[in-house]
């Protein structure tokens, strides 16, 4: 028998992380392929050859990454039986201030004011991270409920000469609640797999706007403050990075990628989810997606594809679900969880 004291006794009776709920929001303007600016010269075919990609939601003048992070969260609280949570945190590249971080703001127009909160900095990687954060909180005690949100507008980021960037983004929030469970119970977070490569931070990047501006009068100009990527570079490291965290995450949870029933990755361009999927032999069916209708909206893509995915009955409870991802800094992560029953 296994005392209290015992450490098999202790890591026995370690909280288990499990979802709970998710939802997601985009603002309401559409813009269709056939929408987008005259000079980028683009086509309706064109745009969908290259990325998959057939309409993105732009936020309108005077709404902020902190209105869809608003709203994505009084969604996913609705769909629980209380509003409490211990821990609020934001996954955004494009927060409201450079200074402070959105998450105790939003905490506090949720009713939250309080508990803790902060932000996560880790592109389109950011919903991963975020929620291999909230579970190692809820792991150690530290928190019993985590509400992660993970929103981004980079429709306010693109130049109005970048093509190549413009017509892959939309805007867009999703949210999640995770909550202390047990072992076993639908739901389970299994495992995770993160890395990071900064000698690749100069692929996807925003130059300009930070402590290195200031800190170099004279070497940024506003074009700096756009967003900028390397594509066909960051394409490859896309493919290989995803494809590697899901092998590793999958050995963790003893997992063949046989045992898959559901993938969701970054919705970052519909070739890399067909060529990630084709590299770890999981058949096209088995890969869920919303890119066509919503692009690359951040670390919202995949909250938004979850959300999406089980508005259309796309995905069930008891499915074994992968999660991957890859974003700038460079950042990669991946995430295995049983589907729980969610609304």
């Amino acid at each position: 028998m296994l005392r209290r004291d015992d450490p098999l006794t202790e890591h026995a009776l370690r909280p288990i992380p499990v979802l709970e709920a998710v939802a997601g929001c985009v603002p309401p303007r559409v813009v269709s392929n056939d929408d987008l600016p005259s000079h980028w010269e683009t086509s309706d075919t064109w745009v969908r050859r290259r990325t998959g990609i057939g309409t993105r939601h732009w936020a309108d003048e005077g709404t902020s990454t902190g209105d869809l992070a608003l709203t994505a969260a009084e969604a996913v609280l609705a769909k629980c039986a209380t509003r409490s949570v211990d821990l609020v945190l934001v996954a955004t590249s494009t927060p409201d201030h450079p200074i402070p971080a959105m998450a105790p703001a939003l905490a506090a127009k949720l009713g939250l004011a309080g508990v803790a909160a902060f932000d996560v900095a880790a592109v389109c990687t950011g919903f991963v991270y975020g929620l291999a954060t909230a579970s190692g909180m809820i792991a150690s005690g530290v928190a019993r409920r985590v509400l992660l949100v993970a929103a981004d507008v980079y429709s306010t980021l693109i130049g109005p000469d970048d093509r190549g960037a413009g017509v892959v983004f939309g805007d867009g929030a999703g949210a999640v609640v995770v909550r202390a469970g047990e072992r076993g119970e639908p739901g389970e977070i299994l495992g995770f797999d993160l890395g990071s490569d900064g000698d690749g931070h100069d692929l996807i990047t925003v130059p300009g706007g930070g402590a290195r501006d200031r800190a170099e009068p004279g070497r940024y100009g506003e074009l700096d403050r756009h967003f900028r990527m390397s594509g066909r570079e960051v394409y490859q490291h896309a493919v290989t990075r995803m494809t590697e965290s899901s092998l590793a995450v999958l050995k963790t949870a003893g997992w063949a990628t046989t045992d898959v029933d559901r993938v969701v990755a970054h919705q970052a361009n519909a070739r890399i989810l067909s060529l990630v999927g084709s590299r770890l032999s999981i058949p096209d069916e088995r890969i869920l997606g919303n890119i066509e209708r919503v692009g690359n909206t951040g670390a919202a893509s995949i909250p938004l594809a979850l959300a999406d995915a089980v508005a259309r009955r796309e995905i069930h409870a008891g499915e074994r679900v992968l999660l991957t991802a890859f974003g700038g800094g460079l950042t990669w992560g991946s995430a295995v969880l049983v589907w729980p029953e969610v609304a």
